[in-house]
């Protein structure tokens, strides 16, 4: 995950549970430009309502990089940009009660920025930014247990379908890594109304596809796995304009 609107607030950050409706999709609008030829007006991609259900504390010292759920605990990765010194290159546990971190791995931020984080076969794996590598940890003691690298030029988010590992690197690919020799399975281009979708970000995997926060933009897109189409989107501006309504000068 890159510098979002959420990595961090003055005292205070917004997690969504998201609750999806959907709707049915219309068909694409058209006009009759003349007796024998009609012109069709590309469709918008579907708006995806949510609610939110609740809004957590969380700790201003992180850098928030990734997020991850497992056996009931909320996992957060943090990077370590040089301008903030007193960020980290973690991961930990991060409490819903009061806000509060447990780290239980720490990088060195002298020489990797931490990135998304994903658990998978008893094991957490972890990219970092641009250093092309990447970090496996028993997902019991945390200790690290091997290390892998990739071609990809950055390391951004990362999931899973439960069989490979699927990360992003800010362009318009998501690619499918074997979780056993780390190679490349598959590529997946995104596009959304025929064009490339590039900037994706974080990526949780739900029901066989992958919504993804878009990089500096308040949305997060659903992807569909086989087509690598955008079939419908999450416009989070409303939160936007709460946290920057609440606490001016926080979304930089």
């Amino acid at each position: 995950m890159k510098y979002t609107y959420y990595n961090i607030l003055p005292d205070w950050i917004r997690i969504c549970w998201i609750t999806i409706f959907w709707t049915a999709i219309t068909g694409c609008n058209s006009d009759t430009a003349n007796d024998t030829q009609t012109v069709e007006r590309p469709t918008a991609t579907p708006v995806i309502p949510y609610v939110t259900k609740a809004i957590y504390p969380h700790d201003t010292t992180l850098f928030t990089e990734g997020l991850v759920f497992n056996k009931g605990l909320l996992y957060e990765s943090g990077g370590a940009p040089a301008e903030l010194p007193f960020t980290r290159s973690v991961i930990g546990i991060s409490s819903l009660v009061d806000g509060s971190f447990t780290p239980k791995i720490e990088i060195d931020r002298s020489r990797y920025f931490g990135e998304g984080i994903v658990f998978l076969n008893n094991k957490l794996y972890q990219l970092t930014y641009k250093n092309q590598k990447g970090f496996v940890y028993d997902a019991k003691t945390f200790k690290k247990i091997d290390e892998f690298t990739y071609t990809n030029t950055e390391g951004w988010g990362m999931t899973t379908d439960g069989n490979s590992i699927i990360m992003s690197d800010g362009t318009e690919h998501l690619t499918f890594l074997d979780p056993n020799n780390y190679k490349p399975v598959r590529t997946l281009k995104i596009t959304e109304n025929g064009m490339v979708r590039d900037s994706l970000n974080e990526l949780e995997y739900i029901n066989g596809f992958v919504y993804a926060n878009v990089w500096q933009h308040p949305e997060i897109v659903k992807i569909d796995m086989n087509s690598g189409e955008v079939v419908g989107k999450l416009n989070l501006t409303s939160i936007v304009n709460a946290v920057a309504a609440r606490k001016p000068g926080s979304l930089k």
